[in-house]
């Protein structure tokens, strides 16, 4: 039977399921070959030769692809059908040539397939090729390219940068990116400005909303309202007049469909609407593709093929009928530069069924299938047609003029089944539905209509909240109301650029040409292991570090976060993978340049590297005091100059009279999260709220040659959430001497010693030893105030049912939050509740979830790649797997034995 290899044992199934018993079809479990982690594993003096080595995962599956090549001599690569698909067929078929499994009369070929189904299998195994060289070129151009900069960049960072972890060729560019937004953000001065709405009534009784478009005979401009005094004299004008109705303008209008789904817009798309990481998006858009129900998942295509198009447009007519059918087919035009690595764009690969039909129990993989299904339907759907309408409305003397505006689905098409997401939300007026409005009839104001909304007992200045502001962020306002309750003016502000989310920074990196399908989950993943880079409420903020990262590289390396420079290299190697480049010409020009880079850097000494930085970020590090004073003069001890510093855990500012002077805060400014503070005075020491490695504290007095480690207290936390009421912003100097007095005696025990309260990495608890006890006895309390109220009644009560009971004390087996089902190799995984969050329990290892993945959603294929990842890191399994083989097999002697 002839050996067929796939990356992964879900498509080994699928695809053994159509090819049948003629076939053995194998895994190899991803990539079986890498470049060792150490130097010269590219030798920049020897033409770029490359040393590769098999993982000690991977030996197991390439002995497994050896051993059955001994039954049958003909080998099959049907790896996934794009470069990395390409490079994985060529590193078996060296890796098993070099173990002499394969020989000279061992016929390989290469076939690929765009979608797991039966029909494209055969067509696939009927139509086999040679392995593409050319593509095998690009992706070792690729990987010398990204070693080349992370382990020659990574150590120069380790060394000139303590806390910094690497670099790359791709993912400093994207940090820089999101960095760069933020320093848009901070530098962003908001602009004051208003609007003015009023609701008005048809003599039909319906009404609308209409807003300020003339005063004063003059076209309002956006600033042209600045402030209250201009706002509240502008709805004096609306509110003071007669208005009628000077035009209705009724225009058709219509909307197409969106192109069918690459991986870019999926993972836009997922992110706006599911919330979904990148790297969630596709893992589970790779579980789909492995069980055959939609084409490959990474591509840069938009087209589709002929007979997809042909199954969609009849699948359309049978669910929705022939009008919502266009006469000729929609052809969307590929943008790929590259078309051998251009696929067919992500669609189902069968277009009758929806997900409910597929009945998929996994969460992420039912959302994804029913966005793809949906997509792939509505692009090959009728448009849209609407109706547009704009209603001018004046004053009798002309001196103002409103505005509606509106629109009428008149034939709703594609939208029946889909509409495209927004990053940001769209501007009023865009989605209103206006009521009947003749031509010169009144528009009288609707009395009290707004006075509900916007008004407090009779008030004209209320306060308003939008929760909607660019930015995921409030935005704050005044509203000011007419007499009539019929006409407000809004207080608005300018907003800054808002962060980038996944979506959006996928978004970026595709219009700048930077990375490509395959790379953008793994870049923004890397950045957010790395902890340059935080997401919070779906959205990217630098670190630190990362910010320290980044100014570093734009100082010293700038022409290699250029995304220029980085987008045209993507070009360079496209022309490789099209065979009209020699990659080692390619590597022999980048590594000229770059090496002297390097060398230049190392010779810097870290006191200079730091004092450029200082100088780089200096209107950010030190902006302009209110008071006028030095911005650079140590707020603290008043003498010392603050000074750009650096730690492992990345940068900060800090005081040059250190140690006589402790003051340290973050590089975002003063006042941001984790300055120091001086919160007042107890008994003549100096209580302070400081920020640490482990998070923010409060001190007692500072460290002195007598007492090196003053009173400390950190504050409360509860699954890595502050607890109400004890957030840095809420201390002050009552809840810092509250803190500081733990431990708290509660009272002497009935039978001898203290009883005390105190707070621990796991919460509040009262502990207590009797004489005759080697250790003490503690119980965890249930609720944070407990530490500060329990009583001796209640305090004795607990421990003696501790005492009584001691199973579910501290080292005791905790309950699995769900039970997922036996490995394969045998064992119960679970998905536990940790100190650091939830994760997955096999046997003796244990890894975290990812931030992305939610612990009651987590699926078992999920569950065994997080294992097999860290068992590989660690090396734990790799040695147990054969002490329990070991195992198994010395009683099944020794019980022959006895026979």
């Amino acid at each position: 039977m002839p050996v067929v290899v796939v990356e992964s044992p879900a498509k080994a199934k699928t695809i053994n399921k159509y090819l049948g018993s003629d076939y053995t079809v194998l895994a190899s479990y991803g990539h079986v070959r890498d470049l060792p982690a150490k130097d010269g594993s590219v030798d920049t003096e020897h033409d770029f030769d490359m040393t590769w080595e098999v993982g000690n995962d991977s030996r197991k599956h390439v002995k497994a692809i050896a051993d059955a090549l001994k039954d049958d001599n003909a080998l099959i690569l049907a790896t996934d059908p794009d470069r990395e698909g390409e490079a994985i067929s060529w590193h078996l078929k060296e890796a098993l040539t070099k173990r002499k499994s394969i020989k000279k009369d061992t016929p390989v070929s290469r076939v690929t397939f765009n979608a797991i189904t039966k029909a494209a299998v055969t067509e696939a195994m009927a139509n086999p090729r040679d392995i593409d060289a050319p593509l095998v070129e690009a992706y070792l151009a690729r990987r010398a390219l990204d070693y080349l900069v992370g382990f020659n960049l990574s150590p120069v960072l380790w060394r000139k940068l303590p806390g910094a972890r690497s670099a790359g060729r791709v993912q400093s560019v994207c940090l820089r990116l999101i960095v760069e937004r933020e320093m848009e953000i901070e530098a962003f001065r908001a602009r004051e400005y208003w609007s003015v709405k009023a609701q008005l009534t048809t003599p039909r009784g319906q009404t609308y909303e209409a807003r300020l478009t003339t005063l004063a005979g003059k076209k309002l401009d956006r600033f042209d309202l600045a402030n209250e005094t201009d706002a509240e004299m502008a709805v004096s004008a609306v509110s003071k007049r007669n208005l009628k109705i000077t035009s209705v303008e009724a225009k058709p209008a219509s909307r197409n469909p969106s192109a069918p789904f690459m991986t870019s817009t999926l993972q836009q798309e997922a992110s706006r609407k599911f919330g979904m990481g990148a790297r969630q998006c596709m893992n589970a858009a790779q579980r789909l593709y492995e069980a055959g129900h939609i084409t490959y998942m990474r591509t840069d295509g938009i087209d589709m093929a002929p007979e997809a198009v042909t199954a969609c447009r009849e699948a359309i007519t049978d669910r929705y009928g022939a009008s919502y059918v266009p006469k000729e087919p929609r052809i969307y035009k590929n943008k790929a530069k590259n078309a051998q690595e251009a696929h067919e764009c992500i669609r189902p690969t069968d277009m009758t069924k929806d997900a409910p039909a597929l009945k998929l129990k996994d969460e992420d993989q039912r959302r994804l299938y029913d966005l793809i299904w949906k997509r792939t339907l509505a692009c090959q759907m009728s448009g849209a047609r609407l109706e547009r309408t704009t209603v001018e409305i004046g004053s009798d003397d002309g001196q103002v003029g409103l505005r509606a505006t509106g629109q009428v689905v008149v034939f709703d098409g594609f939208l029946k089944v889909y509409e495209e997401g927004r990053d940001e939300p769209v501007e009023d007026g865009d989605d209103n539905r206006l009521p009947q409005i003749m031509e010169g009839e009144p528009a009288k104001f609707a009395s009290g209509a707004l006075e509900s909304a916007y008004s407090k007992a009779g008030e004209k200045s209320v306060e308003v909240i939008e929760d909607d502001a660019p930015g995921g962020m409030q935005k704050n306002g005044v509203a000011v109301l007419s007499d009539n309750g019929a006409v407000l003016a809004l207080q608005s502000h300018t907003q800054p650029p808002p962060r980038y989310t996944e979506a959006t920074l996928v978004k970026k990196m595709e219009e700048l040409g930077i990375g490509r399908p395959s790379t953008y989950a793994s870049v923004i993943g890397t950045i957010q292991d790395r902890e340059y880079v935080r997401k919070e409420q779906n959205r990217l903020f630098p670190e630190d570090k990362g910010r320290i990262v980044t100014i570093f590289l734009l100082n010293f390396f700038k022409r290699y976060v250029e995304y220029d420079f980085t987008a045209e290299l993507e070009n360079e190697l496209d022309e490789v993978s099209a065979g009209e480049m020699d990659y080692k010409e390619l590597l022999a020009k980048f590594w000229r340049d770059f090496h002297a880079a390097i060398s230049e850097t190392s010779e810097l000494r870290i006191t200079e590297v730091l004092d450029v930085l200082d100088d780089a970020l200096a209107p950010q590090l030190y902006p302009p005091r209110e008071d006028g004073s030095d911005p650079r003069i140590c707020p603290k001890c008043g003498q010392g100059q603050l000074h750009l510093k650096t730690s492992r855990t990345g940068g900060f500012v800090g005081c040059g009279n250190y140690p006589e002077c402790t003051y340290t805060r973050p590089i975002a400014g003063e006042g941001a999260d984790g300055e120091e503070k001086l919160l007042g005075e107890d008994e003549g020491d100096e209580i302070w709220l400081k920020a640490g490695r482990f998070g923010p504290y409060v001190q007692r007095g500072e460290p002195t040659p007598e007492n090196k480690k003053p009173p400390r207290a950190s504050l409360p936390k509860k699954g890595g959430q502050f607890l109400p009421g004890w957030d840095p912003k809420d201390i002050d100097l009552d809840k810092a001497l509250t803190l500081l007095t733990m431990p708290r005696e509660v009272g002497e025990h009935p039978e001898g010693g203290m009883i005390t309260a105190n707070l621990g990495r796991f919460g509040p608890y009262i502990m207590h030893q009797k004489d005759d006890e080697a250790k003490p006895t503690y119980v965890n309390l249930k609720e944070f105030q407990e530490v500060f109220e329990i009583g001796m009644n209640h305090a004795v009560e607990l421990l003696a049912q501790k005492r009584a009971n001691p199973g579910r004390g501290r080292g005791s087996a905790a309950k699995p939050l769900r039970e997922l089902g036996d490995h394969p190799d045998g064992g119960a995984i679970a998905v536990m509740e940790g100190r650091y969050g939830p994760y997955v329990k096999w046997e003796k290892v244990n890894a975290t979830l990812p931030k992305d993945v939610e612990a009651d959603k987590i699926t078992m294929e999920q569950a065994l790649a997080l294992i097999k990842e860290k068992a590989g890191a660690k090396g734990g399994k790799k040695k147990a797997a054969p002490k329990k083989a070991a195992a198994k097999k010395t009683p099944a002697k020794k019980s022959a034995g006895r026979k």
